[in-house]
């Protein structure tokens, strides 16, 4: 799909941020096939010079020999808090209650207030201060002042805990939806109270912490968007036309993203004497169930699944896909409707939490109500029929992602807030 020229060329970038502060990174799986713009974010701020540390709480989802290059040899790099073992939390705890008494019995009254007399509580809570325990641990060894969070559930509660025992700087890159469900249970208003500044990835995020915390607060959360690289992620000339009209669906297959609505949509269209194929790229909880219900439908042959593919793999599906398809029932923002977008494919989703924010119904992309059937089939059907409407959205779509959603140029922006906002 072509795009004006003048739009499709990536837009000149200072990345002078002034004083580049060394920070420490904390996620709760690193590196995550779903989870992969971390790590483009980790590799661009190094390149704008940051000295970015970082620690995950569970080891990578792939061995070494089933990851890129680039994510190889951020694992040879990360602390990974699990693999110590108890060994390791022995070591934390006798290290802290030694040399830093008062903040493991600070952290210790959190463990209990926040547990609010319910031993489940009590007993998480206990693990993650182990957790915390050895994070704070590594950042001493490494001469590290501040710790930014990804996701702002548990990993963001180890980070609380960090804050309260060691008395570093803690911030969070908040995504959604699921903490916002259980506002209580993560803690959310005692995060936001703790943190110095909270990264909201979209202004819906934004109004959901403001909803989760006291007003004087609110100056701390600040818009800071994802992004994807649109030369990585961008249109492949040359496309063959094919008889049968491919949808494709890439995320975790799990309840939230709907994807057993997307088959029932699929069969409808079959039925309808449509040539179609839908390939869902992922894993999860919801394979087996997917899979019954796709050998159920009258043609099975419509419905392909690739399992977990390699970046490499997931651009030429995007490349033979006539149109993408996630029609989520809960999401923050999809970093993988961003990728659609820059590589011109038309994307259908649901008018739900920041997906508005992205795309606007009709002119980027197509929005439908979450659980709509009927409308999730007519959308996918107006694409099928209406070429001059799957170019125009195509084309506005990549536009939008390189004047809101380019990630080095939202980089820089989270640089920049590092920079003004990270204590030295």
């Amino acid at each position: 799909m072509s795009a004006s020229n003048q739009l499709d060329k990536p837009a000149a970038q200072s990345t002078s941020v002034g004083s580049v502060p060394s920070l420490a990174y904390l996620v709760n799986r690193y590196p995550m096939m779903s989870m992969i713009f971390i790590l483009r974010e980790v590799i661009q701020l190094r390149e704008l010079g940051f000295d970015i540390h970082v620690a995950s709480i569970n080891p990578p989802d792939r061995p070494p020999e089933r990851m890129t290059a680039e994510e190889a040899a951020e694992s040879a790099r990360t602390y990974y808090v699990k693999s110590h073992g108890m060994a390791g939390a022995a070591i934390a705890h006798l290290q802290t209650i030694l040399k830093n008494p008062t903040g493991y019995g600070r952290g210790l009254l959190w463990v209990v207030r926040l547990a609010r007399l319910d031993l489940k509580r009590l007993f998480l809570n206990f693990m993650y201060f182990t957790e915390a325990l050895m994070v704070g641990q590594w950042m001493r060894r490494r001469r590290q002042k501040h710790l930014h969070v990804h996701l702002g559930s548990q990993g963001a509660t180890v980070g609380l805990f960090v804050r309260h025992v060691f008395g570093c700087g803690f911030s969070v890159t908040v995504h959604g939806p699921d903490e916002f469900y259980d506002e209580r249970g993560q803690y959310l208003e005692q995060k936001v109270a703790a943190a110095d500044f909270i990264c909201c990835i979209s202004s819906y995020a934004r109004s959901q912490l403001m909803k989760s915390s006291s007003y004087v607060h609110w100056n701390k959360l600040v818009v800071s968007r994802l992004g994807v690289d649109p030369q990585v992620f961008s249109p492949q000339p040359g496309r063959h036309a094919s008889a049968v009209f491919e949808i494709l669906c890439v995320g975790r297959l799990t309840p939230a993203k709907g994807q057993h609505i997307l088959i029932d949509a699929i069969e409808r269209l079959a039925q309808q004497k449509r040539r179609v194929r839908l390939r869902l790229v992922g894993q999860g909880l919801d394979e087996s169930s997917l899979r019954e219900r796709a050998a159920q439908i009258e043609h099975p042959e419509c419905i392909v699944f690739e399992g977990a593919v390699n970046p490499d793999r997931i651009r030429a599906l995007y490349a033979e896909a006539d149109a993408f398809c996630i029609p989520s029932f809960a999401e923050g923002i999809p970093v993988v409707l961003m990728e659609a977008m820059a590589m011109g494919v038309p994307c259908v989703t649901t008018h739900i939490t920041g997906i508005p924010e992205l795309i606007r119904d009709g002119i980027d992309g197509l929005l439908v109500a979450p659980s709509d059937l009927e409308a999730l089939v007519g959308a996918l059907a107006r694409l099928m029929d209406d070429g001059a409407l799957r170019e125009r959205i195509a084309r506005n779509g990549r536009a939008r992602i390189l004047e809101h959603y380019d990630l080095r140029r939202n980089v820089v922006k989270l640089a920049a807030i590092f920079a003004e906002r990270v204590r030295a």
